[in-house]
């Protein structure tokens, strides 16, 4: 599977807290996977650091093979990387459809408002937000917020996208469609990074899962080898949950 994003040996520090130490993986083109641990791991500054908002403070990153150290969060926006953020921020006097506009006008090629418009009425329509399209942004619910920050990604035309904790205060019913949005963005062809804490997404929306710890990446495989994993479960599942999702595993 050819390779989308490479990290080699990335680092972030903070003064003397190492948050990243050291980081390399792969992520192949299409792939669904989980980004779990700890609060306090990493989770987020890796996010922060690929899309340049933390600049690394050494190592790697290569974009379709191409380094993208030195570029701006808009830039590496607009070659195709896109991210949702854990607090949902947008544009409360703005209408839904303008907000996702906005993303479509910043980073997706799009030449004039109308154009703009059009494509982002094509991710309401897909994220299941036509129906509030005209509502001021700030009337919307938690779950309709969660989805409008999908949506603004998706305008943007990502590759790449990075979703940290998208499924945060929902429902079950809430959960169980947006596990089914996040498959169809994937088989669509965009690789999708999910920072998530729920392990129910994680294990049903991944086929591979990267485990961070104290900054570092303990762990990287499928999900039955991570549930089985003794240093997973001391940083972060716990024996219990991990042998009742072992059983799972072997009867389904």
């Amino acid at each position: 599977m050819s390779a989308i994003l490479e990290l080699r040996d990335v680092s972030r520090n903070f003064g003397g807290l190492r948050a990243l130490d050291g980081i390399s993986m792969s992520f192949g083109i299409g792939e669904v996977i989980g980004i779990i641990g700890p609060n306090g791991a990493g989770k987020t500054t890796l996010v922060n650091v690929i899309t340049a908002v933390t600049p690394a403070s050494s190592g790697d990153i290569l974009f379709n093979g191409n380094p993208i150290q030195g570029l701006t969060p808009d830039r590496i926006a607009q070659i195709g990387i896109a991210r949702t953020s854990q607090i949902v921020q947008p544009f409360p006097r703005l209408t839904v459809l303008d907000n996702v506009a906005a993303g479509a006008l910043f980073a997706a090629g799009v030449n004039t408002i109308a154009d703009a418009r059009s494509s982002a009425m094509e991710q309401l329509e897909f994220t299941g937000l036509a129906r509030v399209a005209h509502k001021l942004a700030a009337t919307l619910s938690l779950a309709d917020r969660k989805r409008l920050e999908l949506a603004k990604s998706l305008a943007m035309k990502p590759k790449l996208l990075m979703l940290d904790e998208v499924n945060a205060g929902l429902n079950a019913s809430e959960i169980d469609a947006a596990l089914d949005l996040i498959r169809a963005i994937a088989a669509s062809g965009v690789t999708i990074l999910l920072i998530e804490h729920l392990m129910k997404v994680v294990l049903n929306a991944c086929s591979r899962i990267a485990v961070l710890h104290q900054g570092r990446l303990i762990a990287d495989g499928i999900p039955e080898a991570i549930v089985g994993d003794a240093k997973v479960i001391e940083a972060y599942l716990g024996r219990k949950f991990a042998a009742r999702q072992r059983k799972v595993m072997e009867t389904s």
